[in-house]
C-alpha cells in the first residue's frame, strides 16, 4: 500500500460520520494506514495505524467519504509531556504494549495520539522513555520475558 494514502473506515453500524455523543453537531471519520516498519536490527513487520478526523457533521458530509475508499494523506504519531486533552488527560497516555505500564521520561507520563494530516512532509514525533527496568519487571513477573527481545530467534 502506498505510505500517502488511508483507507476510510466505517463503525460497526455502516457508518462512516460518527456523531459525536456529547454534541450532536460534531462528529468524526476514522482512517486506518497500513505502514511496513523496520525496526534497528533490519527486522520488517506491518503497522496498522488508525486515527479519528475530527469536525462539524455538515464540513465532514461535504466530503462525501465512502467506507473503504483510498483518500491521500498519512496517519502520524504525536508523542507529548503535555495531555493532548486536558479535560480526560489518561486517553492519551502512551501504554508500554499489555503491560499496563505507563511510558515515562524522567517521572513525567508520555501522552500519545495518532493523527491525520495531508502535510506529506509531516513525519512522526515520538520521545524515548526511560523506564524500561519498570516495564522489564512488570513483564519478567507476568512470565513474558520473551517479550523483552522480540525476534531473537530469526536472526539469519
Amino acid at each position: 500500500m502506498d505510505a500517502t494514502k488511508v483507507i476510510v473506515t466505517a463503525n460497526e453500524a455502516g457508518q462512516v460520520i460518527v456523531r459525536s455523543e456529547n454534541n450532536p453537531e460534531w462528529g468524526h471519520i476514522r482512517v486506518e494506514q497500513t505502514l511496513l516498519v523496520v525496526d534497528d536490527s533490519g527486522f520488517a513487520k506491518k503497522s496498522r495505524r488508525s486515527a479519528l478526523i475530527p469536525g462539524l457533521i455538515e464540513d465532514l458530509s461535504e466530503f462525501g467519504y465512502t467506507a473503504g475508499q483510498e483518500i491521500s494523506g498519512q496517519v502520524i504519531i504525536k508523542e507529548s509531556l503535555t495531555p493532548f486533552n486536558k479535560k480526560n488527560p489518561k486517553r492519551d497516555l502512551k501504554i508500554a504494549g499489555d503491560s499496563g505500564v505507563v511510558c515515562s521520561q524522567d517521572g513525567m507520563p508520555i501522552y500519545r495520539k495518532s493523527v491525520f494530516t495531508t502535510d506529506s512532509s509531516k513525519e512522526d514525533d515520538t520521545l524515548s522513555h526511560t523506564n524500561d527496568e519498570e516495564i522489564k519487571a512488570v513483564y519478567a513477573a507476568k512470565g513474558e520475558a520473551s517479550k523483552l527481545e522480540p525476534n531473537k530467534s530469526f536472526e539469519l
